[in-house]
């Protein structure tokens, strides 16, 4: 097999960190020499180095003082002249925009996968527009949901460029049982327990889940956010000194262990890809509710979950009541998402289609 170079950016902890540590080990598994290259900022040590090499992938850290965009760019050709790399797979828009188009000038076939727009504000829509720019030329641009390959037809994206792979899901750890997982969230009672993992922005719709459990009052079950970001103070300044049973956990790593804890696992997104949290969940047994937005409503379909409207945090609230009140209904939707990730989020597939990709753009275009 060509050795391939996953070049990202990655956070501490995301939706797309989890979808390159499974892909890059399986890929490794399978036989195909892979290396990665983690572009950080100087002093900080992504956490997803480690992991990368302990599964044999080759791990290349930069780190990039600044704006020095061209190190970047030169560490990234230098990479792939020095080990021999025949394709480059790029996550993320700031490897889409700066690494990509240096890769292309060196006569590589290039590779990247869209795990999603998050929207918001003007410096948002501008990276994203930079990035569609980059992605128009892409040698195969890989979107994993079908939401995601009309938007980008839409945006110009050459249609015959763009391939749909959904993502695959194996758990990194088995998720710890429910007794473990309470004590673990400190939860000291076993009352129903709604669950919301995630980073906590807007796209995340944070405010709708903590909205969601206004309107289900204190008599409601009690709800759990787990993880931080931009949008954790304002969430937590909205229930202050009310009687809402809301808790927030704060970052806890490896948190998709945590699933068992809840009674079920709610997304208030406004924007989705594929959900990594929504499959952890389906994964260990629990009944996920979420808003049907993005790649959501094809994960969740079959009756794989239950789907809300976007932004109405009243319809959340009593999907999620509706649920608990009945447990029949519950173990339906659990038995179904089995059913759906063994059929359509199997791991062995998703590989071979990576692979397959690799050798096609591969064939297409040499080093020059």
């Amino acid at each position: 097999m060509h050795p391939v170079l996953h070049v990202l950016a990655p956070a501490d902890v995301g939706g797309m960190e989890s979808v390159v540590r499974l892909l890059t080990a399986e890929l490794v598994a399978a036989g195909t020499p892979v290396h990665a290259h983690i572009i950080t900022v100087p002093g900080h040590v992504a956490p997803l180095a480690a992991v990368l090499e302990a599964s044999g992938v080759g791990v290349h850290v930069t780190e990039v003082p600044g704006r020095q965009y061209g190190l970047e760019k030169q560490r990234t050709r230098d990479l792939c002249s020095r080990l021999g790399i025949r394709v480059v797979h790029t996550h993320g828009y700031r490897p889409d925009v700066i690494d990509a188009p240096a890769v292309r000038a060196a006569g590589l076939p290039v590779v990247s996968t869209v795990h999603g727009f998050t929207g918001g504000g003007w410096k948002n829509a501008v990276y994203e527009w930079l990035q569609v720019r980059s992605l128009r030329r892409m040698d195969r641009v890989l979107a994993v949901s079908r939401p995601l390959v009309d938007l980008l037809a839409r945006k110009g994206v050459p249609p015959d460029a763009v391939r749909l792979v959904p993502n695959a899901f194996a758990p990194s750890a088995p998720p710890l049982d429910r007794p473990r997982a309470r004590a673990a969230l400190g939860l000291v009672d076993d009352g129903p327990t709604v669950g919301w993992i995630g980073r906590m922005s807007r796209e995340k719709g944070p405010d709708v889940l903590v909205a969601a459990a206004r309107s289900a009052g204190a008599a409601g079950p009690a709800w759990v956010v787990v993880g931080d970001g931009p949008e954790r103070a304002a969430c937590e300044a909205e229930v202050a000194g009310d009687s809402l049973p809301v808790r927030f956990a704060g970052m806890i790593p490896d948190a998709g262990r945590l699933v068992r804890a809840f009674d079920a696992v709610a997304l208030s997104s406004r924007t989705e890809g594929t959900p990594i949290v929504a499959l952890e969940a389906m994964a260990a047994g629990v009944p996920v509710v979420a808003t049907a937005v993005g790649g959501v409503p094809d994960l969740l379909a079959d009756g794989a979950g239950v789907l809300v409207p976007s932004e109405d945090p009243d319809a959340l609230a009593r999907a999620v009541a509706d649920l608990m009140a009945d447990p029949a209904a519950a173990a339906a939707v659990v038995e179904r998402a089995h059913h759906r990730l063994d059929t359509r989020y199997a791991v062995p597939s998703w590989i071979e289609a990576h692979q397959a990709l690799y050798a096609e753009v591969a064939s297409d275009r040499s080093p020059v």
